[in-house]
């Protein structure tokens, strides 16, 4: 498929799993892709893969809680590809797998400043670049089905920012998109991701769970969160405004 020939994405936290997946989609769809995250290394491999396939991508280094950084993003795609067509805000942090009670402070704070600052930052910044531009944008925001869709021991703090990135997900698309910029999210369950994995869980663990408690009997591909975040990116979705697409295998039907 060619949906996006000619279009500029824009990836956080794009060093590897759903992130990565979605910029390699986003590039053998046709286009520009720019990825970014806190460490160079995973993003040049990023790169790598896309520019091996025959793409074209962009690295640029930047931690999503800094304004400035996000903004200095922005600024590099429309430097280099002369608009932003596309943002998804993937950038996210899990700390817990304890009770509330005994979480610390500093974990609280590192989640909520990435999983929904860094979200409010990213989208404002993408936001102002695209209501400029004639053609306006689409923005997809990575959420999880922790949260608004079901509840976890152990992930509270998490599902609290995360029910929250639903939550302005679905403001945002409202205040915007009279601006022609189309707001949505998507809420992965488990994916075939480290962050799936229990302590102490090996994958082949994980599988063995997920055959005997989800009702497709797996956990989600990073390729299948990809291709809903592509979709809700598309001219396919032109008017889907303010959804929260779950992906997640079944488990919360």
């Amino acid at each position: 498929m060619t949906r996006f020939i000619g279009r500029t994405a824009l990836v956080t936290g794009a060093g590897s799993g759903i992130g990565r997946a979605i910029a390699l989609a986003f590039a053998a769809e046709g286009a520009h892709v720019v990825v970014t995250g806190r460490r160079g290394e995973p993003l040049a491999q990023t790169v790598r893969l896309i520019e091996e396939a025959g793409g074209k991508a962009l690295a640029v280094t930047a931690d999503v809680v800094r304004d400035a950084e996000i903004e200095a993003v922005v600024a590099a795609a429309v430097d280099r590809f002369g608009a932003l067509d596309v943002a998804v805000n993937n950038a996210g942090v899990f700390r817990g797998g304890q009770p509330l009670a005994d979480l610390a402070e500093d974990d609280w704070r590192e989640q909520l400043d990435t999983n929904l600052t860094g979200v409010f930052l990213a989208l404002r910044a993408e936001i102002r670049q695209m209501r400029s531009q004639p053609s306006g944008g689409a923005i997809v925001n990575i959420a999880s089905t922790f949260g608004a869709h079901v509840r976890h021991p152990g992930a509270a703090a998490y599902a609290a920012t995360k029910a929250a990135v639903s939550a302005l997900t679905r403001g945002a698309a409202l205040d915007h998109i009279r601006d022609g910029v189309r707001i949505n999210a998507v809420s992965p369950g488990a994916v075939a991701t480290p962050m799936s994995l229990r302590p102490g869980e090996t994958e082949a663990d994980r599988d063995e769970r997920a055959r005997a408690t989800l009702p497709l009997g797996r956990v989600s591909a990073t390729a299948e969160v990809a291709a809903a975040v592509l979709y809700l990116a598309s001219d396919d979705a032109s008017s889907v405004v303010g959804t929260d697409l779950v992906v997640d295998s079944g488990a919360t039907a």
